[in-house]
């Protein structure tokens, strides 16, 4: 018997602290930095994002959308084998933000205790980690490696922003979501199609280290928006056709389009591209910002809770990130 992956349960979180534009247009006057909410909402369509606290990590974001979509699915940590945690902003260095995950998950109470011991990791494929980490864990799940695994995009990206630059420190904002996936006998995951280049290094990263306990390069993210537009709409598209090939199914078999969460510009983009109307677009950039590596499964938490997404619908998600990195899962819920 053919063993697939299908995801049973959704579950996602943003952090308490809202920064509307005028919040954020007022605290970069302070420093001299001038924009404004048009500017803003114009270029990238955000009106809003969430930023966390300074004690709050991708961790703890993690942990609060993974016991959503654990609740959603009806399972419980003990009932998960495989943790895999897409992150460009880990907790520390090592271990993984996973690992870390997997303890809070732990000691919700005796019961729980019963997750430890199952493998868990950290994916970095920065925006699109968690198409990345889906795809990992699906062929685990195929292959017989695990039963049911907690995949999730946890982000802190507010700690990366450089507050001088006011094009890229308004794009970006915090959270988490996740999803439980579990072997099944029918198909979920009906496809997934994943790439790297990495000429394209310099276009979007963040040039710093830690070395011998100081700070090496800058530590502050670098973006050439222009370039990463361009480039972004052309590799979303070709993922998402090739992933419609693998599954022999066409644009017009897509009921919504989950895209990274990037800027609605390209957003629309790839949309036109795939000559599907925005009605079929799930749509959170609006108040959440960029979220990295957590926007995918946020968007889609949102939509499912929403009513928007239903049971069997056909869903084409797609990301492309720092690396850079690029691809798309194609799926039935």
């Amino acid at each position: 018997m053919t063993r697939y992956s299908r995801i049973t349960g959704t579950g996602s979180f943003l952090p308490p602290q809202c920064l509307t534009n005028a919040d954020l247009v007022a605290q970069l006057a302070k420093d001299g930095v001038e924009t404004s909410d048009e500017w803003i909402v114009e270029r990238t369509g955000i009106r809003a994002r969430h930023f966390a606290d300074a004690g709050m990590f991708s961790s703890d974001l993690g942990f609060e959308a993974a016991k959503k979509a654990l609740a959603s699915a009806g399972r419980r940590p003990e009932d998960i084998d495989l943790i895999i945690v897409a992150t460009s902003t880990p907790d520390m260095v090592f271990p993984s933000t996973a690992c870390i995950l997997q303890h809070k998950l732990a000691q919700i109470d005796a019961a729980a205790a019963g997750i430890a011991g199952a493998p868990a990791f950290d994916v970095q494929a920065v925006c699109s980690g968690f198409i990345y980490a889906l795809t990992v864990a699906d062929a685990m799940i195929r292959a017989g490696s695990a039963k049911r695994a907690l995949v999730i995009g946890a982000e802190v990206f507010s700690r990366l922003l450089d507050f001088k630059d006011r094009t890229t420190c308004v794009l970006f904002g915090d959270g988490a979501g996740a999803v439980v996936l579990e072997a099944s006998e029918t198909p979920g995951i009906l496809a997934s199609d994943i790439h790297a280049d990495g000429k394209h290094v310099g276009m979007l990263c963040v040039p710093g280290h830690v070395q011998n306990g100081h700070i090496l390069g800058d530590p502050l993210l670098k973006m050439d928006g222009q370039a990463v537009f361009k480039l972004a709409v052309g590799l979303l598209e070709g993922a998402a056709r090739a992933a419609l090939q693998k599954a022999n199914l066409q644009d017009s078999d897509i009921d919504w389009l989950i895209p990274h969460q990037a800027n609605i510009r390209i957003i629309q983009s790839t949309a036109k591209k795939l000559k599907l109307p925005m009605e079929k677009v799930v749509l959170t950039v609006h108040h959440h910002g960029n979220t990295s590596a957590a926007s995918i499964p946020l968007a889609l938490d949102v939509g499912v809770r929403s009513g928007q997404i239903k049971p069997e619908q056909t869903l084409m998600l797609e990301g492309v990130g720092g690396g850079f990195t690029w691809g798309a899962v194609l799926l039935k819920l």
